[in-house]
């Protein structure tokens, strides 16, 4: 299933609501882990898989990245892109994670943040991903925690009667597949995967895990919002850095 949530009006003017705010679990967890797991991007080509309005391009282009192609799903994604991040070393493209095709020169780095979740094959998306990599080449995604998504109905925390959160509850970790869940609009599919799915499809398919991460939130991040703290409880994200191998 190829979802395009993020060109339905209602959920897009949601969604960046709130990342125009500048106070989300991206700015304070996700984007500063998935910036340090970097390489040295000196000369290196680099895709960015899900690369909404392209921040994590101009990034990459700004650490010295020769050559960025971003890739989403949705128009109004790559249009703001156009606007906010153009560069004239990012070509953007409005396409499905995937319809990807061979390129004619592969990557030397690969980059997808809070994109995989969505994808229903897992084991083709990165059997693909492997053939876009120059040999040695660096795959770092990001994903929403599987035990945020294992629960079917995603409602996790336990509360008392004044609302305070008493612990976060896991269940139907092993089942893995599709979870639907109300954000912004009905109907937002994602998909669970155990621990050892997302590990093992690298490895079964030429991939050396590197180095895997669950954030904590920055300092200004703790000031700014102090919900953060629930990070030491459980993580929000999974990062997870490979490498090419064959």
């Amino acid at each position: 299933m190829k979802q395009n949530i993020y060109d339905n009006p209602t959920f897009f003017e949601g969604y960046m609501k709130l990342r125009d705010s500048k106070m989300t679990y991206n700015d304070f967890l996700e984007q500063p882990a998935m910036k340090d797991a970097l390489p040295d991007l000196k000369g290196k080509r680099v895709m960015d898989l899900g690369c909404g309005t392209g921040g994590l391009s101009k990034y990459c282009i700004e650490m010295g990245a020769s050559a960025v192609v971003g890739v989403d799903i949705s128009e109004k994604m790559i249009s703001r892109a156009l606007v906010e991040n153009n560069d004239e070393n990012i070509k953007y493209v409005c396409s499905p994670i995937e319809d990807l095709s061979y390129p004619i020169e592969p990557f030397d780095l690969i980059v997808s943040s809070l994109a995989i979740h969505y994808i229903e094959d897992y084991e083709s998306l990165i059997r693909k991903l492997h053939t876009l990599l120059n040999p040695n080449g660096i795959l770092i995604y990001s994903i929403e925690h599987p035990v945020v998504t294992a629960r079917k109905d995603m409602r996790n925390w336990w509360k008392n009667e004044n609302g305070e959160r008493l612990h976060w509850a896991l269940d139907h970790y092993r089942e893995e597949g599709k979870r639907e869940q109300h954000w912004y609009v009905d109907g937002v599919i994602k998909y669970h995967r155990t621990l050892q799915t997302l590990v093992n499809g690298l490895i079964g398919h030429g991939f050396m895990l590197e180095r895997m991460l669950e954030p904590l939130s920055t300092k200004e991040g703790l000031n700014l919002m102090p919900d953060l703290k629930n990070e030491e409880r459980r993580p929000s994200f999974l990062i997870i850095k490979s490498r090419k191998t064959d």
